[in-house]
């Protein structure tokens, strides 16, 4: 297996553990930290997708490297609407 496949492979499961923490959070509704290890774990996804040159995993882990905000700013909009 060369280098570029290994560095795909490698983001796209940096972009997985970024889902799997966010897990608890939705299936027990309690806010637990662990979205924290986006912080950290997708920009190593991102320089994994840099370096495998395929864009689609740089996007996705940028995502999921901002997330918190996203989800916060659906959350906020949800809210206004409905409350």
């Amino acid at each position: 297996m060369n280098n570029r496949k290994l560095c795909i492979i490698l983001s796209y499961l940096c972009f997985f553990i970024g889902m799997a923490t966010w897990i608890p959070n939705f299936l027990f509704q309690y806010g637990y930290g662990y979205w924290l290890l986006t912080f950290i774990i997708n920009p190593i996804g991102i320089i994994f997708g840099y370096v495998g040159n395929s864009k689609v995993t740089m996007i996705i882990n940028i995502i999921m490297t901002f997330s918190f905000f996203i989800l916060m700013f659906i959350g906020s909009l949800l809210e206004a609407f409905i409350a």
